[in-house]
C-alpha cells in the first residue's frame, strides 16, 4: 500500500519516532519511545496517524497511569492491561 504525506503529498514510508504525550489527567507528560509513523524524505515531516493518535490516547485513558514512569516504549504502553474494556466517553464511533 502506498503512503502519501499528508504534507506534500509526495510519497512517504512507514517509519517510527520518539513523541511526548500529556496524560489525561494533565499531570505529566511521557515520552513514548519507537511509535509508528509516516516519514517523508521529501518535505522531512515526521507524523503520527490519526488512527495512532487515538490508540494513544484511548490507551492512556483506559490504563493505570500512575504504573508508567517518564518514558515507555510504544509495544509495552499499547501492551498494559486497561481497567476498562473501552473508552466509554469517546463518541466518534
Amino acid at each position: 500500500m502506498e503512503i502519501v504525506c499528508e504534507w506534500c503529498e509526495n510519497q512517504a514510508k512507514n517509519g517510527k519516532n520518539t513523541v511526548y504525550w500529556e496524560l489525561p489527567d494533565g499531570t505529566r507528560a511521557i515520552q513514548i519511545i519507537d511509535t509508528p509513523a509516516v516519514v517523508c524524505d521529501e518535505c522531512n515531516m515526521v507524523y503520527q496517524t490519526d488512527e495512532t493518535t487515538k490508540s494513544i490516547e484511548d490507551q492512556l485513558f483506559l490504563i493505570d497511569t500512575k504504573k508508567i514512569g517518564k518514558s515507555i516504549m510504544y509495544e509495552e504502553l499499547m501492551a498494559q492491561p486497561r481497567l476498562l474494556k473501552r473508552n466509554y466517553f469517546d463518541f466518534t464511533s
